[in-house]
């Protein structure tokens, strides 16, 4: 059982993550402020109480993190767990990409693509620089800096808050306790880099585990953390969520992970849909996304802020979106949801 000295370890990481990424940001818009000012996204002000409200969540989600850890549903050291000294080496690539982003932004250019990219072979919406990032999300170079990038943007709370879903991902699987572990599915929706994959294993380590996403170039990174540098094996699809090339009810349990905001509606209804196909009847689904507006208004600041400085064309659809309706839509029953920081963690269980 973990004990208080580890536990005051880990607050001093995440508080020196928090200060890390609140220096970064700072940084960055005065630097943008200097260098690029057309390009300087025009926020709405968010006053020091709705600030103060946003620290009391976060350390409310550290200390959900820590008990949890504490209670056995995941090692203490996946609270330790990320690359560090890789991070490191990449975060002067994080400051000589800026540049690019900042010229996108001030052109409005959201269609900054590789030129060796089939359009044919995405969907039209995929096509697109989103966050301003370069190349979108087809490109190494991109998917080697996106994992520190969102370091960055939630203070360090991104493994947190992924780690939202094991909680009821496990509860979920209860349903099939009478199976050996490594007769356990999970497949994880848009697995990108594979930072879901990688807690689910460390929670479910003999379970069999398989990431399916849109990007090649995140799979190949994806392969690289999960397969090539540490133990055991997922298997990595690349396809389209919305039309998945596996088989119906081949799953126990579906986790998407920060997906949804970036579809039109619907496609976020496809890949729903196509969730529900592959869970075995009794399957659970966990999926995570940024908060709503029906379950944070007092945030609606900062989720109007995170629209107008990042490019994310569906988000104000997706925080007025009922998923609870599309989980119901799709067939999905015993739904439930909860709020932890910036992420809203839903949960449902397809008939048995």
């Amino acid at each position: 059982m973990p004990d208080q000295l580890t536990k005051l370890a880990y607050q001093t990481l995440q508080q020196g993550k928090g200060l890390f990424g609140l220096a970064h940001k700072e940084m960055s818009s005065r630097l943008m402020g200097l260098l690029a000012p057309e390009g300087t996204p025009k926020t709405v002000p968010v006053d020091p109480q709705l600030m103060g409200r946003l620290k009391t969540s976060m350390d409310a989600l550290g200390e959900l993190d820590w008990q949890e850890a504490e209670q056995g549903l995941y090692p203490a050291a996946l609270l330790f767990d990320a690359p560090w000294l890789d991070w490191a080496s990449r975060y002067p690539l994080v400051w000589l990409d800026m540049p690019s982003t900042w010229n996108r932004r001030q052109q409005r250019n959201v269609r900054d693509l590789p030129q060796d990219v089939e359009p044919a072979a995405y969907p039209d919406y995929y096509l697109q620089n989103f966050h301003h990032q370069t190349d979108g999300y087809l490109s190494d170079h991109s998917a080697s800096l996106y994992d520190l990038q969102v370091e960055l943007l939630f203070n360090g709370n991104a493994d947190p808050m992924r780690r939202r879903l094991l909680a009821p991902l496990l509860r979920g699987l209860r349903q099939f306790a009478d199976r050996p572990a490594t007769g356990i599915r999970v497949l994880d929706v848009a697995t990108g880099t594979g930072r879901t994959l990688h807690q689910i294993r460390s929670a479910l380590p003999k379970a069999q585990l398989v990431g399916v996403d849109l990007s090649t170039a995140y799979l190949r990174q994806a392969n690289r953390w999960l397969n090539d540098l540490s133990p055991g094996l997922c298997q990595l699809v690349q396809a389209n969520a919305e039309n998945m090339p596996l088989a119906d009810g081949s799953f126990q349990a579906v986790s998407c992970v920060f997906l949804l905001h970036e579809l039109p509606a619907a496609a976020r209804q496809n890949v729903i849909n196509d969730c529900w196909r592959v869970l075995e009847p009794g399957g659970v689904i966990v999926l995570i996304d940024s908060i709503q507006l029906a379950d944070s208004p007092d945030f609606t600041p900062i989720m109007e802020n995170f629209r107008r400085v990042f490019h994310e064309p569906y988000y104000r659809d997706y925080i007025s979106d009922s998923i609870e309706g599309r989980l119901s839509e799709a067939g999905f029953e015993a739904i439930t949801a909860e709020t932890h920081f910036m992420a809203r963690v839903w949960s449902a269980r397809k008939p048995a």
